[in-house]
C-alpha cells in the first residue's frame, strides 16, 4: 500500500466498498484458507490491502464480487507457493537428541572439525567446483544469476555443474578422504 500523503483523504467510496464487500471477503477467505494452509484472517488482510491499493490507483473494480473472489484465490496461491519454498530449520539430531547450540567445548570442536573437513574437501574438488561451491556456501546467499555472473558461465549450466560438484563433494566426504592432489598422489606418499 502506498503511504498516505499529508492531507490526502481516502477515496469517498472506500468505506462503502469495504462495508459492502466484508461478508464476501470473509466467506471467500474461509473457503480458501484450508487449501492454502493459512489462517482466514491472513487471507482477508492481504485482500483488503490489495483492494485499498486498487482503490488508491485504478479505482474501484467494475465487478467487485468477481474481483474479491479472484483476489482471494490469487492470495491463496501466493501463500501456497510461499509455503512450498519455506523449509523449517532442520536441527542436527545426535544420539542425545536435538543439537544443543551451547553443547560445550567438545561439541564446538566437533562442529569446527566438520567445517574444516568440508572446506578442505571443497578446495580439492576438480575443475571449477571449488569456485562454484564457495560461491554457493557464501554467507551472502547469492542468487543463481549472481553466481553465474561471478563465475562467467550461463545460468542454465549452473544447475548441472552444481549437481556434479555436490555429487563429487558428497562422495569425498562419505569416503572420509580428500580427492588426490594434482598428479594423483596424496602429499607425496607412495601407495602401499
Amino acid at each position: 500500500m502506498t503511504p498516505r500523503q499529508e492531507g490526502r483523504a481516502r477515496p469517498p467510496f472506500a468505506d462503502a466498498a469495504v462495508g459492502a464487500l466484508r461478508p464476501l471477503v470473509v466467506a471467500e477467505a474461509r473457503a480458501e484458507a484450508p487449501g492454502a494452509d493459512v489462517e482466514p484472517g491472513d487471507l482477508e488482510q492481504a485482500v483488503w490491502v490489495r483492494l485499498l491499493e486498487r482503490l488508491d490507483g485504478a479505482g474501484p473494480p467494475p465487478d467487485p464480487a468477481r474481483w474479491v473472489r479472484s483476489a482471494v484465490r490469487a492470495e491463496a496461491r501466493r501463500a501456497r507457493r510461499r509455503a512450498a519454498r519455506e523449509r523449517p530449520l532442520a536441527l542436527d539430531v545426535g544420539p542425545d537428541g536435538p543439537w544443543d547450540p551451547g553443547g560445550g567445548p567438545e561439541a564446538a570442536a566437533l562442529r569446527a572439525e566438520r567445517r574444516r573437513a568440508v572446506r578442505a574437501a571443497v578446495a580439492r574438488t576438480p575443475g571449477g567446483c571449488p569456485r562454484l561451491l564457495a560461491a554457493m556456501l557464501s554467507p551472502k546467499d547469492p542468487t543463481y544469476r549472481e553466481i553465474a555472473g561471478e563465475l562467467g558461465i550461463s545460468q542454465g549450466s549452473l544447475g548441472p555443474m552444481r549437481s556434479r560438484c555436490l555429487g563429487c563433494l558428497r562422495r569425498m566426504l562419505a569416503a572420509g578422504v580428500a580427492a588426490p592432489e594434482h598428479g594423483g598422489m596424496h602429499s607425496g606418499r607412495q601407495p602401499e
